[in-house]
């Protein structure tokens, strides 16, 4: 009985070591350059409505409601809209903070596709579900994300530094 329990413990073990590095890589966090080059690219194609009082906040164009929930996740505590509004560097954070994690969701769904995790987190932001951006303005939205998105990648990490 304790000649299979060893062997069993063992057995578990060489599995597991097995499997780790397959484990690591289905979980890999995506870069700084990663959620940097997408939050700029969501900020530079924030739709612009003409109109100062839309409605939407910061450079993203971020609804009040959604703003809540965010910089409760990111900060743990809600933030108003003029203080979201008020401090680009605040703003800043908690875009990337929800752009790292919907990016780590979306890299693990595709399976580290990095131009399907774009995609999906482009469709995400503009309508708050990760597929059916196929046609119309939200496929032209999707396609501005990623173009931008492989725009921002392409720079020299140093110049990825967050602008206001």
């Amino acid at each position: 009985m304790r000649k299979n329990f060893i062997g069993l413990l063992l057995g578990g073990v060489v599995v597991s070591l097995g499997l780790s590095p397959l484990l690591v890589q289905a979980q890999q966090q995506i870069s700084d350059a990663q959620v940097a080059a997408m939050v700029e690219a969501l900020r530079q194609a924030a739709p612009q409505t003409g109109s100062q009082n839309d409605g939407f906040y910061s450079q993203w164009q971020v609804k009040p409601e959604t703003l809540k929930g965010w910089s409760k996740y990111c900060l743990k505590k809600e933030l108003t809209p003029t203080q979201f509004e008020n401090s680009p560097v605040t703003a800043r954070y908690v875009v990337s903070c929800i752009t790292r994690r919907e990016l780590n969701q979306q890299f693990l769904a595709t399976k580290n596709n990095e131009t399907a995790a774009v995609r999906g987190v482009a469709c995400w932001w503009m309508t708050g579900s990760y597929k059916g951006c196929d046609s119309g303005f939200t496929a032209t939205y999707v396609q501005k994300v990623l173009n931008l998105y492989q725009q921002q990648r392409s720079k020299p990490a140093a110049s990825l530094s967050p602008r206001s």
